[in-house]
């Protein structure tokens, strides 16, 4: 196999006495788009900040390149962040400025071009998302699928070698949704990036995942191919996939429904 791109090892994250995340290790490589997977509160979020940067786990290591970034400073993180992009689940746009303005910002920040080159480095990335034309518009005028897409032109902006994405198509109808996944595919292909996407939607990874890491109770339960993961015999896999609920709420649920209509 190629060297990775991202290593995270023995990866342990506490708050207090609870474990968020209890000793991760997972290989991502140069090319693949990997998704991570798993139900809400499973320390999905959690995880894709520490390889971000964002917060510092309470143990083990992750390594960019081959590169520790738990062990650097804010000043060599800066330097390594700038080869990364990151969309938001929200798209976190600045309201204050115009969409061509917050697709600018990562070009007037981290490099020296020329305002006319980055003016037309953001009409360019803004038409590769389908949002040619929307430089003047305020973030409050687009539509939530608009948005992510605007996020997204923002987060490709300085051509990065990984791309980061959280919860790309939550909170949108499953027209738009579809159509940010091809895009993000579509995106991948063109600048022949890592992708890392943290996701509970199962319609997604259909389209966009080249492999599964899937985390439950902060442990990679299971990691491959999505197919494989389908044929898997764990229970807990399994009823992530058959969108089974839990027993335990189905039998409060019963407890609920036994006392409607009672008076007490």
């Amino acid at each position: 196999m190629p060297q990775p791109i991202i290593q995270i090892k023995n990866l342990v994250t506490s708050y207090g006495s609870r474990r968020i995340l209890d000793g991760i290790s997972l290989n991502i490589y140069k090319g693949e788009t990997m998704v991570i997977l798993g139900r809400s509160g499973c320390g999905k979020s959690t995880l894709l900040r520490h390889i971000i940067g964002l917060s510092k786990p309470t143990e083990g290591q992750i390594l960019i390149n081959g590169r520790d970034i738990t062990l650097m400073s804010e000043n060599e993180l800066v330097e390594i962040l700038k080869k990364i992009g990151m969309l938001f689940q929200s798209a976190a746009l600045f309201n204050s400025m115009t969409v061509g303005d917050n697709v600018a910002l990562p070009l007037r920040e981290h490099t020296k071009l020329e305002e006319s080159t980055i003016k037309i480095m953001t009409r360019m990335k803004l038409e590769q998302v389908g949002l040619s034309g929307f430089e003047n518009f305020m973030p409050s005028q687009l539509s939530g699928g608009m948005k992510k897409r605007a996020g997204l032109a923002r987060s490709i902006a300085m051509d990065p070698e990984i791309l980061f994405c959280d919860e790309p198509s939550a909170g949108l109808d499953p027209i738009v949704a579809v159509g940010i996944d091809h895009l993000l595919m579509r995106l991948k292909k063109a600048f022949n990036m890592t992708m890392v996407v943290v996701t509970h939607e199962l319609a997604s990874v259909e389209i966009i995942a080249d492999r599964i890491g899937m985390l439950h109770e902060g442990h990679i339960i299971a990691c491959g191919h999505p197919d494989d993961l389908k044929r898997s015999d764990d229970p807990r896999i399994c009823q992530f996939f058959s969108r089974e609920p839990d027993q335990e709420k189905i039998d409060k649920d019963k407890v609920l429904d036994s006392l409607v209509g009672r008076s007490f």
